[in-house]
Formats: structure tokens, C-alpha cells, sequence
């Protein structure tokens, strides 16, 4: 068993892709018209058929409580893995991306936080 494909809430669909695309790097990989929404899927580029990242509607009124909690106590929605966490934080900042918290060392791990612009908090994380 593995993860074909996980979410992330978005209050717009548009601003979300043209935000994981054009800043994070993403590539989009699935989109379908399912009436005023899509199945909309990024994945990363030099993993085209790895674990798809759906851009998915925050339609439901659970989701927007769910998304606006998470970020009132700081608590990263989703968390992508980076080679250089610092060197990710400065390309992003010089796109004019806002971190939440800049990088930090946590043990063995380096972890920052920025804000995706559609609701989120996305923790980068460089491993051992």
C-alpha cells in the first residue's frame, strides 16, 4: 500500500495552482472539470507519477473551521521535504513568500513554515 494522492483545503483553486506551481515548483499533473470545481493534482517534477497533491476546495463548511484552526495555533497543514531548508527559505522569500516561522533547528530535522496564500500553513523540511 501506498499514498496515490493527498489534499490540501484551498479557498481558490486558480490562486492555489498558480501559487504551488509558480512558487513552490510543482508541476500540474491532473485537472477535470467537476462543475464549478476541478480535480486539481500538482506533483513535483522529478517525480511525475509519485503521490499527486490535490488542490482541493474548501467548499464544505467543516473544511474552512478545519483550515482556520489549524493555522490559529500554528499547525502546518501539509509538510514537503527540501534538500537545503535555508536555501529553500531564501529562493521563497525572494518570491516574495511569507514564512511564518523562519528556519529552525529541531533536533536532527531543519523545519520552516510559510503561508501558501489559499488558508495553509506549509511546513519545508530538510532530514538527515
Amino acid at each position: 500500500m501506498r499514498i496515490h494522492v493527498t489534499s490540501v483545503f484551498v479557498d481558490d483553486q486558480d490562486k492555489a495552482l498558480g501559487f504551488y506551481t509558480e512558487k513552490l515548483g510543482f508541476v500540474k499533473k491532473t485537472e477535470v472539470p467537476l462543475g464549478h470545481y476541478r480535480w486539481l493534482t500538482v506533483v513535483p517534477p522529478e517525480a511525475p507519477d509519485g503521490t499527486e497533491l490535490l488542490l482541493e476546495p474548501d467548499a464544505h463548511p467543516a473544511a474552512k473551521a478545519y483550515t482556520s484552526a489549524l493555522v490559529a495555533d500554528g499547525i502546518p497543514a501539509a509538510s514537503f521535504a527540501v534538500d537545503d531548508v535555508r536555501a529553500e527559505y531564501e529562493r521563497l522569500r525572494a518570491l516574495g513568500v511569507r514564512f511564518a516561522q523562519e528556519p529552525t533547528e529541531a533536533g536532527p530535522v531543519t523545519t520552516a513554515v510559510l503561508d501558501d496564500t489559499c488558508g495553509n500553513l506549509i511546513q519545508i523540511v530538510q532530514l538527515p
